[in-house]
């Protein structure tokens, strides 16, 4: 099982309306050999609550020889990876290491 905590990347994606989205990836796994990610999108500092961590899982999905995000639309597969990224995030991190 492949896991990462990513450090400040931003990717900016498209939705199926044409709308650009800014997100800031939070970490990444591989799951059942399927590839996911934890993000969350950029938003205004002022609309933004500092309590709340709301983030968005996507699929890596394959059409092709193109790549492409997806939501997750299985719930027992969606309810595994969210638990897998709860874990993740909520593991302390030990800074005198």
């Amino acid at each position: 099982m492949e896991e990462n905590m990513m450090e400040n990347e931003y990717f900016t994606l498209t939705d199926e309306d044409g709308n650009e989205i800014n997100f800031e990836m939070l970490g990444q796994c591989e799951l059942n050999g399927n590839q996911y990610f934890a993000m969350i999108p950029v938003e205004d500092e002022e609309d933004t609550d500092k309590d709340i961590l709301e983030y968005v899982i996507l699929k890596v999905a394959k059409e092709g020889d193109e790549e492409f995000l997806v939501t997750v639309d299985d719930d027992d597969e969606l309810d595994d990876v969210a638990d897998y990224f709860d874990d993740l995030f909520s593991r302390e991190i030990d800074y005198d290491n």
